[in-house]
């Protein structure tokens, strides 16, 4: 059937499309319902593509449609929930969608696209595995732009629903949209419950004829069944496009199809971006592929992954008897034993590893870690619920579970490993940082799963006398305890086989494993201990010195004459403007996930006790951090990566201090730049005038003299131990007695004089009296200072 976009614009979309742009969305959504209700499926056939675009938006992303990713009940409810009702499965869209099957319509989706890797594989000819394909290709015809799937109308509004969550990146994004609260999350959900249901069975389509039913469409073609997945991988194209079989699909298979084809392209769609090849070689074409998924993404997908696993979970016991099983069992409860081995588990994989690969190194990559921690912890959507204890302890898993680890070992042993070079890469003093390191620690030292995986690991190093070849991809998988609506492949018991399938067919027969619980891995997570250890140090300096500032600033200070800061030393860190109670929970969770490593890969005291003596946490007599690594030079001191290392994540740093004139110093934020350059001509001016004069006074041995000298010079810095590689005689410089006004340009001494000021007027004090006041209680303070203090300055320290 010719596509939909050769027919030429009826007079029912030229008003439809009119009524875009003069009626309200609300008007225009109950417009649509009467005409889906009324109208026959031939008229509703020349509408459909142009309308699923409209919702969903453009495949290059220049249509936004609905905006149903930044569509919000909070900002938006009435369009909100008009557009909920709409697309339900129940409602008007969905309608239209069965009342087209009905008839066997087809639609063209264009190849280019779909993701990377499948339309590389369709335009080589070569036939994708997946058998959502599968008769589908349609070569372009004489003239034609390109190749087409011919998908009928729930597939190809499926392929849409599923795409715009890919291609709308250029959406108008209003104030803070939160993608958890989106109409299009709420419509993930929908589907995946209605089309995957944890109870009961698959509502059937609403029939569009009263009191007559629905033609059954075709799915897919009957001649790839279940338990041929994956085994025309090698098969060309022309092999599969030369005719389309008939509607005559076996019946057990169509009480699932939508199920079963809605699966498909939410996998498809969001997880096949990146193929094995682009990690087995690296000379692939498939490592240019430039598809980076974003955070809204990966929360979807997480939806779609705690959902499959609540699915799964929902399979009724196997009853005793073999022979009640085959004719009991229903194809959703066949379906649900092998949705996640054979439609999601080697996409999943791939993306996970390119994510933990190419992600960036900030706190974002946390709705990546929670998609891979759901992915391990099935347990939790498990129907049954832990018992009630009055204990807190954290609940063991399960023997029960031992099987789905085992085939699932690359989850937990390479992607562990992947997430331990992140870690060693992050800055983990930052709270957000500390909590993900502490998230995947308490995952895994949940009681018995350390060694369930040690369990999968032996089972997979345990030799053997021949090794599978990779070819035969079914028959390695690890799901092959029991064939889907087909009994003729054998059970396999051997776990040792089975583990060495998952591994084998998801990596290569080449891959070399490395052990989770080997001794390059433990030394990672000594390398990891070590840097815990080092950011609780850190944070606790940190603690400590914004404990020490708040103490300092008090009230009184703001009538100081001099700014803290003239010296302009750096003691900054992110966590500086976060707060203590952020700096405590870092050091919480550090702890913590110290404690959980320690558990995990059972770390002694003695190890510990070593770890922490190489941590380089010791202080110096002045209570202050170590110097970064370094190494002394003719030049000076000279980094070394470690030292590089420390100053990057924020563990070690530099105390820098303004080493030059106090007068010449840049401007300050607190200073008012006119006012500093007006007070150091007048400063210079009276300088040059009176430097005699100065020096007179300053050379009096009298109390005259000590008091001269503690206003009008600036003694000999006292010798300290340095903290960043500077010149070190210029630490030595001695400058002549000498007027400084700048203090007067600070924000902090003008607000402060304005104040006292303003508190004068108020008890009938003039401006002549107060400035006499302000200078003899200075005066009075001075002469104090004097006698105890000589060398402190009050405005240059």
């Amino acid at each position: 059937m010719a596509g939909p976009h050769l027919q030429q614009p009826s007079f029912l979309l030229a008003t439809l499309k009119a009524d875009c742009v003069n009626k309200p969305f609300a008007q225009r959504c109950r417009d649509l319902e009467t005409v889906i209700e009324e109208l026959p499926a031939k008229e509703l056939h020349g509408i459909f593509p142009w309308l699923v675009e409209s919702i969903f938006g453009s495949l290059d992303g220049i249509i936004v449609g609905w905006n149903l990713r930044c569509l919000q009940g909070r900002t938006n409810p009435n369009e909100y929930s008009v557009a909920l009702d709409f697309l339900d499965p129940s409602g008007p869209m969905m309608k239209l969608v069965y009342k087209l099957q009905a008839e066997e319509y087809r639609y063209d989706f264009p190849v280019s696209y779909l993701p990377g890797p499948v339309k590389a594989s369709i335009q080589e000819q070569v036939l994708p595995e997946c058998s959502l394909y599968h008769n589908k290709v349609q070569f372009p015809a004489s003239g034609g732009l390109g190749l087409n799937l011919a998908l009928n109308p729930f597939e190809y509004y499926m392929f849409y629903f599923a795409i715009s969550l890919i291609t709308q990146k250029n959406s108008p994004v209003t104030h803070h949209v939160s993608p958890s609260n989106s109409a299009y999350f709420i419509l993930v959900d929908t589907y995946l419950k209605c089309f995957l249901p944890t109870e009961g069975s698959v509502l059937p389509p609403p029939s569009s004829n009263p009191g007559g039913a629905i033609p059954s469409p075709t799915p897919r073609s009957p001649a790839v069944p279940f338990s041929s997945y994956g085994m025309h991988h090698t098969s060309l194209l022309k092999r599969h496009i030369a005719h389309q079989p008939s509607v005559n699909a076996d019946p057990a298979s169509q009480e699932i199809w939508r199920s079963e084809t809605l699966l498909q392209i939410f996998v498809e769609m969001w997880l096949h971006h990146y193929s094995l090849e682009m990690y087995q070689k690296m000379q692939s074409p498939h490592v240019k592929e430039s598809f980076k998924p974003t955070e809204e993404h990966v929360l979807v997908v997480r939806l779609l992954v705690k959902h499959l696993h609540a699915f799964s979970n929902s399979l009724k016991p196997e009853p005793l008897s073999p022979s009640a099983h085959s004719h009991t069992a229903s194809p959703l409860e066949e379906f649900k034993r092998v949705v996640i081995p054979r439609f999601v588990q080697e996409k999943l994989y791939i993306f996970l590893q390119h994510c933990f690969g190419h992600w960036p190194l900030d706190a974002s990559f946390r709705a990546v870690l929670e998609m891979w921690l759901s992915y391990l912890q099935p347990w939790r959507y498990a129907p049954e619920k832990p018992p009630q204890s009055t204990e807190p302890l954290p609940r063991s898993v399960s023997e029960k579970w031992a099987a789905f680890i085992q085939e699932n070992l690359l989850m937990y042993t390479k992607l562990f490993v992947g997430f331990l070079n992140r870690a060693l890469r992050t800055d983990l003093v930052s709270p957000k940082n500390a909590l993900m390191v502490f998230r995947v620690a308490k995952v895994f030292a949940q009681p018995n799963l350390a060694e369930m995986i040690l369990k999968g690991e032996q089972l997979f190093l345990e030799p053997e006398l021949v090794i599978p070849h990779r070819q035969h991809r079914l028959f390695m998988s690890p799901t092959l305890g029991g064939s889907f609506l087909s009994s003729r492949s054998p059970a396999v018991t051997d776990a040792s086989f089975k583990v060495k399938s998952h591994v084998y067919s998801l990596e290569g027969q080449d891959f070399q494993y490395k052990q989770m619980f080997g001794t390059e891995v433990r030394n990672l997570v000594l390398k990891l201990a070590q840097l815990i250890c080092q950011a609780q140090q850190t944070a606790k300096s940190i603690s400590d010195h914004s404990a020490e500032t708040m103490a300092s600033q008090s009230f009184f200070s703001w009538f100081r004459f001099t700014p803290s800061e003239v010296n302009g030393s750096y003691t900054g860190n992110d966590l500086d403007e976060i707060g203590q109670d952020s700096i405590k929970k870092t050091d919480e969770y550090l702890e913590k996930a110290l404690e959980y490593l320690c558990q995990i890969f059972k770390l002694s005291e003695a190890q510990l006790t070593q770890m922490m003596m190489k941590c380089g946490t010791a202080q110096d007599e002045n209570g202050k951090k170590q110097l970064p690594d370094c190494i002394a030079s003719e030049n000076g001191l000279i980094l070394t990566p470690l030292g590089r290392y420390q100053i990057i994540n924020g563990l070690r740093r530099f105390e820098l201090q303004y080493q030059g004139d106090t007068e010449l110093q840049p401007i300050r934020s607190y200073e008012n730049a006119a006012l500093v350059r007006l007070l150091f001509r007048l400063s210079s001016a009276l300088n040059e005038r009176f430097a005699d004069q100065m020096e007179v006074l300053c050379s009096r041995d009298d109390f005259v003299g000590r008091l001269c000298r503690y206003h009008l010079t600036n003694p000999q810095l006292i010798q300290k131990i340095r903290y960043s590689p500077v010149v070190r005689d210029r630490t030595s410089q001695n400058w002549g007695p000498r007027i400084s006004l700048r203090f007067l340009a600070s924000y902090r001494t003008l607000i402060s004089l304005l104040m006292i000021y303003f508190l004068a007027s108020w008890f009938y004090v003039g401006p002549v009296g107060c400035t006499f006041i302000i200078l003899t209680g200075y005066f009075l303070y001075a002469v104090i200072m004097t006698f105890f203090f000589e060398g402190w300055k009050p405005h240059e320290h």
